[in-house]
């Protein structure tokens, strides 16, 4: 696995002819933050911000993953969303 497909798949997931759902968004935001970033560092939003609560519990959610793994996953999680939502 190499750091080009996932920039390549990281370019196709803003191409997506229609926007993925909520909970895909979530699965990508924490796929991609786990393999650029790593392990969650920042403190939980605050309870006003829902939003930024979700992607963080979901990014909490990967912790532990390796940055490969990650990377990995990301590439396969657009994949399957290229095939449902199409490139536009």
């Amino acid at each position: 696995m190499s750091s080009a497909e996932f920039n390549k798949a990281a370019e196709e997931a803003k191409k997506l002819k229609s926007k993925p759902t909520n909970d895909e968004m979530l699965e990508l935001y924490s796929l991609f933050k786990q393999a650029t970033v790593g392990d969650v560092n920042t403190d939980r939003p605050g309870m006003m911000d829902l939003t930024g609560k979700a992607k963080w519990d979901a990014w909490e959610k990967r912790k532990g993953t390796s940055k490969a793994d990650a990377e990995k996953s990301y590439i396969q999680v657009v994949e399957k969303l290229k095939g449902k939502y199409g490139l536009a």
